[in-house]
């Protein structure tokens, strides 16, 4: 089975509306998405506001117009400032471990951008966590315990320092790089590939 790679931040719309497009393209073939967390603005870097002038305008261009053509329910989170995904992004080793990466990925984007969850906050995490499959009380001592928080700032560095992803999404097909979310035809081109 062959794996497509994403490098995603939880608090980027583009990143669950590429999840449509990839599981379109892939649909009924032997490919499987790798999920990879990638913080655009990791602490200090402060996060965005939805009352400021950029993200308003940024959905009303961009961000609406897609998910109405891709029939993706979403919308612009109210929780201001944008939470940090570092917590989020911790927990996606656990559920990459347990075979639970793409639900878990899922269930914590449709959280955000669908429901308005604060994806920042412990609890939100460790109940979304159970809600992919995942064993809330193991999910709840991986934060608590910050078990994988070492290998999310060495995944961090690498991404950020070797790879050079500056975006997200960022999706890997063999030797590919689509940054944002690619054409269906060049995606299936890129499939054909590898």
């Amino acid at each position: 089975m062959h794996t497509i790679t994403v490098y995603s931040d939880f608090v980027c719309p583009y990143c669950l509306l590429a999840e449509k497009t990839l599981s379109e393209s892939l649909a009924g073939n032997e490919f499987r998405i790798d999920w990879r967390a990638f913080e655009l603005r990791p602490y200090p870097v402060p996060t965005l506001k939805p009352q400021d002038a950029y993200l308003p305008e940024v959905w009303r261009q961009s961000v609406y117009p897609l998910a109405e053509r891709l029939g993706v329910p979403i919308r612009l989170p109210a929780i201001s400032p944008q939470p940090r995904t570092r917590l989020a992004s911790e927990l996606l080793w656990l559920a990459q471990e347990r075979g639970r990466g793409h639900s878990y990925t899922m269930q914590v984007l449709r959280a955000f951008f669908q429901d308005g969850q604060d994806i920042g906050n412990a609890e939100v995490l460790v109940r979304l966590a159970g809600q992919s499959g995942l064993d809330s009380e193991e999910a709840r001592q991986a934060l608590d315990s910050g078990r994988y928080s070492g290998a999310h700032r060495a995944a961090q560095h690498h991404a950020r320092d070797v790879l050079g992803i500056t975006s997200v999404p960022t999706i890997i097909v063999g030797n590919q790089t689509f940054r944002g979310i690619p054409a269906p035809a060049a995606l299936a081109s890129a499939l054909v590939s590898i």
